[in-house]
């Protein structure tokens, strides 16, 4: 057995502040992504950019990080980072802009890697420039893990590169949810509900790394009731916004996820993250990549709609696994998971022929299906997609 994050992780409140000679400690000129609102408006960027100023530490912001970053975004922050001298890369927001902080610290020490040939298994390990991520979402865990998922739209390719990249530190503040939309802490929130399911229903599930998961589907199920009574109000207000706008915004801030939760919904996806690094993820995150490129599926939905039946699929080789996840989630059988999950994102509708070209594709996705712990079948597949899919 074996438990490896190299990554010095703080989860505290006024994390960056607290721990600014961490930060400025890493290198001597920093290159910051992040995406073009969020950052700015949590107070996560002013906290990074104020710890910096007062360690002396030239700093360039990069904020052209799209959700699902691309290669030719890190390709180009990678050109900047190289004509502003940047040692060291700090990634802030949610898992694509730390993902993509991780592509550009690997091509930043790589100058003969092209971003396009990102998703090419190297033929030795490269080393990377130091990351340092401020997760300001509670999903994916990307402070967390070794790894980065890039897209590559040139061949319409979305998924992790062979690439093995840990952040040297990681400062994970709850407050930063403080101004986040409830959808996105509940689709956030999803993908990490997802992370530790997939860590437990894994080949590489052992009696170490299993203690990152249980603990912390034990903590989602506690925000478990929030996160769905968030989404009742928020549709709710959406309904009523025709008649009163006003009313409208104010339920929706009004909406019963709180700085009480914020601290453990973080925490919760930093261990999610922990547990993936150990097994990494399985066929429900396989699934998600074709649904995210091709009908716009936001990631943590898109993970969500495939977690139901690939629970039911593998109750058939490991049942008390499965007892043990419901039971930490505070559930009684798959049908309330299952139900749980429909309130909290909804349902996905694609066409046959979108959902039968998805499941051929997984079908040869052996990285994923070697990872289920029985033998899959092809029915199995069809089924997942069949139970998880509306099609019109």
């Amino acid at each position: 057995m074996r438990f490896f994050v190299p990554t010095d992780i703080y989860i505290e409140t006024d994390c960056v502040k607290n721990h600014a000679q961490n930060l400025i400690a890493v290198g001597k000129r920093a290159l910051i992504m992040t995406g073009q609102h969020s950052a700015g408006a949590n107070g996560s960027l002013n906290d990074v950019t104020k710890a910096l100023t007062a360690g002396d530490i030239p700093y360039l912001i990069f904020s052209e990080v799209e959700e699902n970053p691309s290669t030719d975004t890190v390709g180009k922050a990678t050109q900047i980072a190289r004509e502003f001298k940047a040692d060291f890369i700090i990634g802030i927001g949610g898992g694509s802009a730390i993902d993509a902080a991780k592509a550009v610290a690997l091509l930043l020490v790589n100058p003969d890697v092209n971003a396009d040939d990102l998703h090419k298994a190297p033929s030795h390990l490269l080393n990377h420039a130091p990351i340092v991520a401020v997760p300001t979402t509670c999903g994916t865990g990307s402070e967390a893990t070794p790894v980065a998922i890039i897209t590559n739209h040139k061949i319409n390719l979305k998924k992790s590169i062979p690439h093995v990249i840990f952040p040297v530190l990681a400062l994970v503040d709850g407050k930063y949810l403080a101004t986040a939309k409830k959808q996105l802490i509940v689709n956030t929130a999803v993908d990490a509900l997802a992370h530790m399911v997939e860590s437990i229903l894994n080949v590489k599930s052992n009696l170490l790394n299993r203690m990152c998961p249980e603990y912390g589907l034990k903590l989602w199920g506690e925000c478990k009731d929030a996160l769905i009574a968030s989404v009742t109000a928020n549709n709710a207000a959406a309904q009523n916004a025709a008649q009163d706008a006003e009313q409208n915004a104010t339920d929706k801030n009004a909406a019963p996820i709180d700085a009480s939760l914020y601290e453990k919904l973080m925490l919760t996806s930093t261990i999610a993250g922990m547990s993936i690094a150990q097994t990494s993820t399985a066929v429900p995150h396989g699934m998600s990549y074709d649904l995210t490129l091709h009908a716009g599926v936001p990631h943590g939905p898109a993970v969500g709609y495939f977690l139901a039946a690939y629970v039911e699929v593998c109750a058939k080789f490991v049942p008390q696994d499965v007892e043990k996840i419901l039971s930490l989630l505070g559930l009684n059988n798959i049908e309330e998971f299952d139900e749980m999950l429909r309130k909290l994102i909804g349902t996905c509708t694609v066409t046959r022929e979108m959902r039968d070209k998805f499941a051929a594709a997984m079908k040869t996705n052996r990285s994923k299906l070697d990872l289920v712990p029985g033998e899959i079948t092809p029915e199995d597949i069809d089924y997942i997609y069949e139970k998880s899919l509306v099609v019109e």
